[in-house]
């Protein structure tokens, strides 16, 4: 007697149900991972596992760790919104605002603050991350705003306010220097507004051959 085979089912076409979700899954544990790893110390194994999938499937949706990283780097657009807004009003208090917003951004939302501080502390031992963090701060978020304001010179007053701000956030964030982790919020815009200031609002023309004031 033969036995009664039936045979296999037929294999489904088209997506599979719940990649999308799956991506973002994994996306969000790598943004978290590199945020408190940083770059080198962050494997496609350990993103794996905080995602709950497979260390393969990671690798069949982004290739590499490079990959992964340019992907978390990704940041929400409506993360900008509040540091465009600081360079709305008078030149008055400037430096002040964009040291604030700037700040907010880096230690406010995590949504913002995770894929910062990975682009920061990738940027630190990966030549690609650090290209990507000069574009994104001097590209995306100095020149533009500052080019707003018909200053000279502004693609260069950009890279130095971007180096200051990314100073602050080095030491603050990443370095640990205690003066900077143990400071205030509004004590460090205090001390940093007035010379990110000094930089973003050039002073006024000399007249009759006497220095502007």
């Amino acid at each position: 007697m033969t036995a009664h085979t039936s045979p296999a089912p037929a294999g489904r076409r088209g997506r599979r149900p719940g990649t999308s979700t799956t991506r973002q899954a994994v996306l969000h544990a790598a943004r978290a991972r590199f945020a408190t790893d940083g770059f080198t110390a962050t494997t496609i194994r350990r993103v794996a596992a905080d995602a709950g999938v497979d260390a393969s499937l990671v690798m069949q949706f982004f290739g590499s760790k490079n990959e992964l990283f340019a992907a978390v780097m990704s940041i929400p657009a409506d993360a900008l919104t509040g540091f465009s807004a600081a360079f709305e009003g008078p030149d008055e208090g400037l430096g002040e605002r964009v040291v604030r917003a700037f700040i907010e951004i880096w230690e406010g939302d995590a949504r913002s603050a995770e894929p910062l501080m990975a682009m920061l502390r990738g940027a630190i031992v990966n030549e690609r991350a650090n290209e990507q963090l000069r574009a994104f701060l001097q590209e995306r978020l100095l020149v533009d705003a500052i080019a707003s304001r018909a200053v000279d010179e502004a693609t260069l007053r950009a890279g130095i306010v971007s180096s200051m701000l990314v100073g602050l956030m080095v030491g603050r964030g990443v370095v640990g220097v205690p003066t900077l982790t143990g400071a205030e919020r509004e004590t460090l815009i205090t001390l940093v507004g007035p010379a990110v200031q000094s930089v973003l609002v050039p002073p006024p023309a000399p007249e009759n051959g006497r220095p502007g004031r």
